[in-house]
């Protein structure tokens, strides 16, 4: 069974995040680390490529200056090879473009599996996957909570308010994990040497046959015009109980129409 992770590598979140002047994206400069969020998916692929018995884990990634920092921390893990799309058109995608990038990669390796996070911790868009799915004319699961192959369908578990969905679909689809669905394995110091010899190849949007005015800051359907600073949070109100306390908090609740 061979499954293709989406790996997406981010600026370290230890550090304040920084906007460019002039159109607002996101700075990438320097290395970038793997999103926590994507160790759960490539964690998921090796265990399903253990229990199938045979296959390989790609990653599939999308970075600025021929990054690999965070593809060489998945390869670590047990990862066989990765495919990286950087290109400096691609400066500015949106979640679509980013899909359509993804899509085309991902067609080149033919797997019978493609997991991702839900959501990315730097954009939080949430709809790169299931438009990597539309792309690729693909079934795709959403938020599971607990994956498994078999028969040539992928079944997977749904947390609801109420338990859980269960949830089939014919391979090869899309499925997005959430935090908590396997527990990630550390790198070992074996695996961080065989990292450094794994092949990761890099591809330019010409490579995947796009067209350039598609993708990046001129094919993006949205774009931000401005940033401002979030509001200071207003100090709350405190409210001496003198028997009466009970109707301030009805008349609170009202106001905000919860009542």
């Amino acid at each position: 069974m061979n499954v293709a992770v989406c790996v997406k590598q981010i600026p370290d979140t230890a550090s304040p995040y920084a906007l460019e002047p002039e159109d607002y994206t996101l700075v990438r400069e320097g290395k970038l680390i793997m999103d926590d969020s994507d160790s759960y998916g490539v964690e998921m692929g090796l265990q399903l490529v253990e229990a199938a018995g045979g296959g390989e884990v790609s990653l599939v990634s999308m970075a600025p200056n021929g990054e690999t920092s965070g593809l060489r921390n998945a390869l670590a893990i047990g990862a066989a090879k990765a495919v990286l799309v950087s290109d400096p058109v691609l400066a500015g995608s949106d979640a679509l473009g980013t899909a359509k990038v993804l899509a085309a990669a991902i067609r080149r390796l033919e797997p019978d599996l493609v997991i991702a996070a839900t959501e990315s911790t730097d954009g939080y868009t949430g709809t790169t996957p299931v438009q990597i799915a539309e792309l690729l004319s693909w079934p795709s699961v959403s938020f599971a909570k607990h994956v498994e192959v078999s028969g040539g369908l992928l079944r997977v578990r749904r947390q609801t308010e109420a338990g859980y969905d269960e949830v089939a679909c014919p391979l090869p689809a899309v499925v997005t994990v959430t935090a908590g669905v396997v527990e990630p394995r550390y790198p070992s110091f074996k695996g961080i040497m065989a990292a450094k010899s794994k092949p990761i190849e890099e591809l330019k949007v010409a490579d995947l046959g796009l067209d350039p005015a598609e993708v990046g800051l001129a094919g993006a359907r949205q774009q931000v015009i401005s940033v401002e600073a979030a509001e200071a949070r207003k100090a709350g109100e405190i409210v001496i109980d003198d028997g009466e306390a009970h109707e301030r908090v009805i008349s609170f609740l009202e106001q905000l129409k919860i009542l």
